[in-house]
């Protein structure tokens, strides 16, 4: 098992390597294959050990693989830590990853750089692939900025585009800001357990506390800005800075603003990026920390806030978005926030089973995408788009079956419903079944998203391919199905995007929940939240079916029926519309708040500090002293000898003179 496990994490590195550093001799065709062919084993390999870990007898393997630092009472090894969650983790991204490099083979047939983007994606793989391995945070923290620097070599992929490389640098310019928060709460858990290994934290994790009411219990461990701490308030402190970093990575309301603008990349990087790796560690973060975050009801709090209001800002923009992208890239920050609902109100098993389900139809919806504007030749606006359900069937069929998943088409009280009915219903039950104190608020913004989500994802089917076309003649004459090699992974995920959420149900969030996780996350309140959620009234069952059906009407009403209605609407309510459009002026107020400032003061010091003071006072100013000098005395060689002559003559009269009067003293 140890072997399999080292080949899981390290293929997709030795890919990387050579289509890498050799791609440009073995060819582009080699590169995709060796690629695609090494993610092919590590997929097979990882659902080999998801079912020896998850399914089987193997609760926890550690995988030891060097000694990494040792300084004092500071010892980190790296490990590979894998049980349940794990396991989970591995089918996610090595499946969708794999995917997505079959897929790439067809889509970036004509790109020059082929070789260069398989390195790229086999790179984020590998990234991912040791975060969700980790065995302690310095390791996590090592895949955490993997799958950073990998995100911005993609994104900015297109590197001769100005608008790619803006969007790359936001990207890792945003996450810095959520990363700095996570080195910080490193720093806190470290000081606070004297550890940063998982084993280590989990163990002291359980009697950290003391009880209530105990001299202990209110005795300050440690000062902060001159205020003494508790143990509870200090733990609430590393787990906020912990979920500040998780914020940044999955684009949490607030530093959620990179991910629309990731989709400056080629498509199967959107599909990677939002389906398995990146934004999904943030959720595996947290998930993976729940022994410390059960010990801070704040911070559950927190997160259960931030979800709530991440799902419904998302939705609300994605309602006015017109590029077929970022309308699903909106609803995968959306998504993001109900995962985040539920690991704040403790239902940490119903976040990976949405996170799960997700990277299915997400991963269909983005592929299909990419299918979409293949097939009408690089566009992306759907309002020039329209009737395209006949041209390209096959894609349509596969979209549809990624929206009935993720808008949660099923029937209630049945096991009768797609991969999003099944995971997302439990988030939205679970959130009026919890006693959180902001669970109700939770529960409304989440069935309103729901809502909207209904709208924006069958608005996009109605004016993707339905209608009349309102793309040229041109383009809907050279419109055409995509190859094979890119319609087979639809297929696949189409499978996973209606059947994952029936067969895991029971397991991730069902009767098998705690057999099932085995202790990989904290167990401990999600029972009873499990057997409560079960029994929450009928028409809180009935809620997300209800706010689905019309969300579906309204589309079909406004772009089916009355196609006229958008456009009126839009303009009589201007000021919603722009607002919408202009998802909230969060880039505005961010322009106006950091980079402008920051702009104004990096020219202050560039040309008041660098230029006028010190350029001008320091190297420029001696140089120039020297100059002076030196031209002052170019102009004595002149040159004629008769000036020369003078010159001595000066020079012997004051030498004479000089003499005379020191021996006259």
């Amino acid at each position: 098992m140890d072997t399999i496990i080292k080949a899981i994490v390290f293929l997709p590195l030795i890919g990387f390597l050579i289509a890498g550093l050799g791609g440009n001799t073995i060819g582009a065709k080699a590169s995709e294959y060796v690629t695609s062919g090494f993610l092919v084993i590590a997929c097979a390999l990882s659902w080999l050990v998801f079912f020896q870990v998850a399914l089987g007898e193997e609760e926890l393997i550690k995988v030891p693989v060097l000694h990494w630092i040792q300084s004092g009472s500071f010892d980190v090894e790296w490990a590979f830590r894998v049980d349940t969650l794990t396991a989970v983790m591995f089918v996610v991204v090595n499946t969708v990853s794999m995917l997505v490099h079959i897929y790439s083979i067809g889509y970036m047939h004509h790109d020059p750089h082929r070789p260069r983007f398989f390195a790229y994606l086999s790179l984020f793989t590998f990234a991912m692939l040791m975060l969700i391995t980790a065995d302690n945070l310095l390791q996590l923290f090592f895949g955490w900025e993997g799958v950073g620097l990998a995100s911005y070599l993609l994104i900015g992929f297109w590197y001769k585009k100005a608008s790619a490389n803006a969007a790359a640098m936001k990207a890792f310019i945003v996450n810095r800001v959520g990363d700095f928060g996570f080195l910080l709460g490193i720093a806190a858990v470290f000081v606070l357990f004297g550890s940063i290994n998982f084993e280590t934290i989990f163990a002291t994790a359980a009697t950290y506390l003391p009880a209530e009411g105990t001299a202990d219990a209110a005795a300050p461990i440690i000062t902060l800005f001159g205020m003494p701490l508790d143990k509870a308030d200090a733990l609430t402190g590393a787990c906020l800075l912990l979920f500040m970093g998780a914020m940044g990575k999955s684009a949490q309301f607030l530093l959620h603003t990179w991910l629309p603008d990731a989709m400056e990349g080629p498509t199967p990087v959107s599909a990677l990026i939002h389906a398995a790796t990146m934004v999904t560690a943030g959720v595996f973060l947290v998930a993976r920390m729940s022994p410390l975050y059960e010990l801070s009801p704040d911070a559950l709090t927190v997160v259960t806030i931030v979800g709530a209001i991440t799902a419904f800002f998302a939705a609300t923009v994605g309602l006015v978005q017109n590029d077929i992208k970022r309308v699903i890239a909106y609803s995968t920050c959306s998504q993001l926030g109900y995962m985040f609902v539920a690991l704040g109100i403790g239902a940490y098993g119903a976040a990976i089973f949405h996170l799960f389900t997700h990277a299915f139809f997400k991963a269909l919806l983005f592929l299909g995408a990419g299918s979409v504007i293949h097939a009408v030749d690089g566009e992306q606006d759907m309002r020039y788009m329209g009737g395209l359900r006949t041209h390209i069937p096959v894609t349509f069929w596969m979209m549809t079956i990624g929206t009935l998943a993720l808008t949660g088409v099923g029937i209630p009280g049945t096991m009768i419903g797609f991969a999003g009915f099944f995971s997302k219903d439990a988030i939205i039950e679970s959130a009026f079944a919890s006693h959180s104190a902001v669970s109700n608020f939770a529960f409304i913004l989440l069935v309103v998203a729901a809502l909207f989500t209904s709208f924006y994802s069958w608005r996009l089917a109605f004016m993707t391919f339905f209608g009349r076309p309102r793309a040229s003649s041109d383009v809907m004459h050279h419109v055409h199905e995509s190859p094979a090699v890119m319609l087979v992974p639809l297929y696949i995920l189409a499978v996973g995007a209606i059947f994952s959420g029936f067969i895991a149900v029971e397991y991730f969030y069902g009767h098998h929940y705690e057999e099932f996780w085995q202790g990989a996350i904290f167990t401990g309140v999600e029972n009873k939240l499990i057997e409560e959620f079960h029994h929450v009234p009928l028409w809180v069952k009935w809620s997300p079916f209800v706010a689905m059906a019309l969300g579906l009407f309204t589309a079909w009403y406004m772009y089916i029926r009355r196609p006229d209605l958008p456009k009126y609407l839009a303009e009589q309510h201007r000021g919603l519309y722009q607002f919408l459009l202009n998802k909230w002026y969060f880039d505005e107020l961010y322009d106006f708040l950091f980079v402008r400032p920051a702009l104004w003061l990096g020219r202050l010091f560039w040309k008041g500090g660098d230029g006028a003071v010190i350029d001008r006072l320091g190297p420029n100013g001696l140089a120039a002293r020297v100059l002076d000098v030196t031209d002052r005395v170019v102009r004595l060689q002149t040159g004629y000898l008769y000036h020369y002559a003078f010159a001595m003559l000066l020079g012997i009269a004051a030498l004479v003179t000089w003499m005379m009067l020191g021996s006259s003293i």
